[in-house]
């Protein structure tokens, strides 16, 4: 390892990933565990992305929304697990500092964006159910892609500068990271001067990414409850509040995650839980959403029936 030093402190170029600690019984149920949750995570949301691309009854706002959200959960999912997977194999736990920061650039900037594109998706709800006669000339397929460009760019943009903050620092000793990726509560905890003011500026833009997007999420779902409720079909009623209640219970885990590591104070018990809240965000709402928003959904379940059929006939005709 390459050492340099920061006044009469030694600069650490390599940290070592504790993730959930170093039990050898724990290790193969922990692999066999995040395997299956990323197997599952990007075959779900795969099969979203090629259903609404491959059948034009959901070429419409709601699953162009749904599509920009199932890609972002496949990459979000693959800049974490597939290296914490490794590390169970190889036993390996080390990682650059340049490997570290990048690996928190494209995972903060996947969960900016969508923290930004679940409120996209609420508000196009809300548009749908509360303005059904507006629905149709404001989200236009022009203003859809503004939206989701702005989205992605928005994530990318903000973890740039966070990123570049937190490159201005030297990392001393110790060299361990207790976490299970590179984040950055465990990150700046290393840096050898005073990041006073880089936690401050990175405290403001968590609060800007994940505040007003889950106020906004929450106004709009309380928008569409109250609709539907005043409507006269109970059945209809029944069913609107069920996938309601199920969005708001994702949105919940997702934000309220994030807020309790970013934004909240650093109490002793927080910062216990640190990791255990992270899991949340990180593996449990990429699993959750293609589950919870798509595939819960009737005209997705329909264009998977119809993509079976066809498996299905196309095996019979190949055995003849």
């Amino acid at each position: 390892m390459a050492h340099e030093e920061c006044g009469n402190k030694t600069v650490v170029t390599t940290f070592l990933l504790l993730e959930f600690g170093n039990i050898p019984e724990m290790q193969s149920f922990l692999f066999l565990l995040f395997l299956v949750i990323y197997v599952v995570t990007v075959i779900c949301n795969i099969l979203i992305f090629v259903l609404v691309v491959a059948d034009w009854h959901l070429h419409k706002p709601m699953y162009f929304f749904l599509c920009s959200l199932s890609c972002l959960e496949t990459c979000y999912s693959s800049t974490i697990l597939p290296r914490m997977l490794s590390n169970f194999l190889t036993g390996d736990k080390s990682i650059s500092v340049g490997s570290c920061i990048t690996q928190f650039y494209f995972f903060g900037s996947l969960a900016v964006t969508e923290s930004f594109l679940l409120s996209v998706m609420s508000y196009d709800r809300y548009l749908a159910v509360c303005k059904p006669f507006h629905y149709g000339v404001v989200m236009n397929s022009t203003y859809c892609l503004q939206l989701v460009a702005w989205s992605w760019i928005g994530g990318f943009l903000v973890m740039s500068i966070s990123c570049f903050l937190i490159s201005q620092h030297a990392f001393c000793g110790p060299k361990f990271i207790d976490h299970f990726f590179c984040d950055f509560t465990a990150m700046i905890k290393l840096a050898c001067c005073d990041t006073s003011l880089t936690e401050m500026l990175v405290f403001i833009l968590s609060s800007v990414c994940a505040l007003p997007p889950f106020l906004l999420t929450l106004v709009s779902y309380m928008y569409i409850i109250t609709t539907v409720l005043r409507m006269s079909s109970t059945t209809g009623t029944q069913k609107a509040f069920s996938t309601c209640f199920s969005h708001l219970m994702v949105i919940t885990v997702f934000y309220g995650s994030l807020i309790i590591v970013y934004i909240l104070p650093k109490t002793r018990t927080l910062k216990a839980l640190n990791k255990f809240f992270s899991v949340f965000y990180t593996l449990v709402t990429p699993l959750l959403n293609p589950l919870i928003y798509s595939l819960r959904n009737r005209e997705v379940k329909d264009a998977l029936s119809k993509v079976i059929k066809k498996c299905e006939y196309f095996l019979k005709v190949r055995k003849f």
